[in-house]
């Protein structure tokens, strides 16, 4: 059987993944909502992992997207996406903060990389916002001062406190990102786009916020 590798991008450009074919910021969102649809319905198709991937992807890498995450063990986007090697450029942090690290991080994948879209992606019940929301951030305090922010804003809000001032934590990312000069200039110039994405323990949705 053939490498999924030559069919990752089928549906846009019909090229093998390091060719450079106009890939948009829509197409990797839809490549990105057809994985979590695959794993929210139990059919994974695990592309892009065999032995030729990995020969592929040892001098070059051109992921369609940079994902921040948190670095809950219950959310890999590789899994919940359904993808493979050299497919998605991941940081990960408690909290799925944007720091200094991070956004460096960020910014190699999208200038570097060519990653033509940026998620940033929260999740239900997230230790992080929790222990700040309820004032027991000891040992995390820098990140907590990163999400102080949201728990601000959420106290405003009504609903569930919790899952409003994740979703909060993820739109200030979102913004902060889209108010950068070098994502500003790239979205400007629609190479590519940031959003926001909740994931539900439960049902194995990512929503778009």
């Amino acid at each position: 059987m053939k490498p999924r590798l030559f069919f990752v991008f089928s549906s846009f450009c019909l090229l093998p993944a390091f060719t450079f074919c106009e890939m948009t910021p829509d197409h990797a969102l839809e490549m990105l909502k057809e994985g979590n649809q695959r794993y929210i319905e139990n059919r994974l198709i695990h592309p892009n992992r065999s032995e030729e991937r990995r020969k592929e992807v040892k001098k070059d890498q051109r992921p369609f997207a940079a994902i921040l995450a948190c670095s809950d063990s219950r959310v890999a986007p590789e899994i919940v996406f359904d993808q493979g090697l050299g497919d998605l450029f991941t940081v990960r942090v408690a909290g799925n903060v944007l720091g200094a690290i991070e956004l460096e991080s960020i910014e190699y994948a999208a200038l570097y990389l060519h990653s033509n879209l940026i998620v940033v992606m929260g999740h239900e019940n997230c230790g992080a916002v929790k222990a700040v929301l309820d004032g027991n951030s000891y040992a995390i305090e820098t990140i907590a001062s990163y999400i102080q922010p949201a728990i601000d804003l959420s106290k405003k809000q009504k609903g569930n406190q919790l899952k409003n001032a994740i979703q909060d934590n993820v739109q200030n990312v979102v913004n902060e990102l889209k108010s950068h000069p070098i994502f500003l200039k790239l979205i400007k110039e629609k190479k590519i786009d940031v959003v926001g994405a909740y994931y539900d323990f439960k049902s194995g949705q990512v929503v778009i916020l």
